[in-house]
């Protein structure tokens, strides 16, 4: 919800405003450690509040994590537009052959069109790599890449689909990690294709 809404450049409430019930996590993206709330019409949070103390879900004593909360909530706006422009920055690679945008790659390709938040999806073009094969050659770090790089980076993500590869920033990834992120991608794809 706040992803999308600092994305449109709207309030929160103005797409919430079509949905019977929203709930909103404060970790990820907005930095809390935990804690989510639940909005809806009076007998729906009744119900959920019943299902909760029934299933032992509560806790004592969580100012703490009301406070990150509301931090977060205070500084969205900014932290998620990082963020954003941290995954642009990201999908949109550079200007070289290894362009992670390329749509003729023939390893991989981005729709830009489609990066509007802090989601990339990589489409992997041909039998190889897979997804999981890729997401495993950018978590590992080796000699060669040290010697080559001057740096050991691992880069998680994730096979989403059986073509498809997923990347999501959040706060604590900075403008920093995104281009290793990108030199580590650009790296791997340079050893794939030899």
């Amino acid at each position: 919800l706040m992803n999308a809404a600092v994305a449109q450049g709207v309030k929160p409430a103005q797409i919430a405003q079509h949905c019977d019930s929203v709930s909103l996590c404060f970790s990820k993206g907005l930095g809390a450690p935990s804690g989510a709330v639940l909005a809806g019409c009076r007998e729906f949070v009744t119900e959920a509040w019943r299902v909760r103390k029934m299933l032992g879900g509560g806790m004592r004593q969580v100012g703490v994590l009301a406070a990150a909360a509301l931090r977060g909530l205070q500084h969205a706006e900014a932290t998620l537009r990082r963020d954003h422009d941290n995954t642009r920055r990201f999908a949109e690679g550079t200007s070289g052959p290894l362009s992670i945008h390329v749509l003729d790659s023939p390893l991989w390709s981005i729709d830009l069109a489609a990066v509007e938040t802090n989601i990339v999806m990589v489409d992997v073009q041909g039998a190889w790599p897979s997804p999981a094969e890729l997401c495993d050659r950018l978590r590992a770090v080796s000699e060669e890449e040290v010697a080559e790089t001057g740096q050991a980076v691992s880069v998680l993500l994730l096979p989403w689909s059986a073509r498809t590869v997923r990347a999501v920033w959040h706060r604590d990834v900075s403008a920093h990690d995104t281009e290793l992120a990108r030199r580590k991608l650009e790296f791997v794809a340079r050893k794939c294709q030899e």
